[in-house]
């Protein structure tokens, strides 16, 4: 039985240990996502071309482009592993709760 009085303690810290982890993923993400556009529009300014449709297939289809691609891509990745381990710490405080709550019911029931 005292096992399972730890394991809501054990999620709790799990989150607690996490949350800036996650909010760090999350910062890194947004970060990411937005530097996306000026990245694309420095490229397209370093493009020769003349159309701003020649200009942006040459931003996207960049190295440094595809490579920030890659970077987001794992941010991403990162972020909601994070963010699943956090819901499954929380969802194991809930069963816990859930439990105990059964188990009194049951001891008021007995008795």
């Amino acid at each position: 039985m005292t096992e399972d009085l730890r394991e809501p303690d054990k999620a709790v810290d799990y989150i607690i240990a996490n949350a800036g982890k996650f909010s760090a993923a999350k910062a890194q993400r947004v970060y990411l996502e937005e530097f996306r556009k000026s990245k694309k529009a420095l490229l397209m300014a370093q493009s020769p071309a003349k159309s701003a449709v020649e200009r942006e297939q040459y931003a996207y289809s960049h190295e440094d482009y595809l490579a920030l691609l890659g970077g987001l891509k794992a941010a991403i990745e990162v972020e909601e592993k994070l963010r699943w381990d956090l819901i499954a710490a929380q969802a194991r405080v809930e069963i816990w709760r859930t439990k105990s709550a059964n188990n009194r019911a049951q001891d008021r029931a007995t008795q």
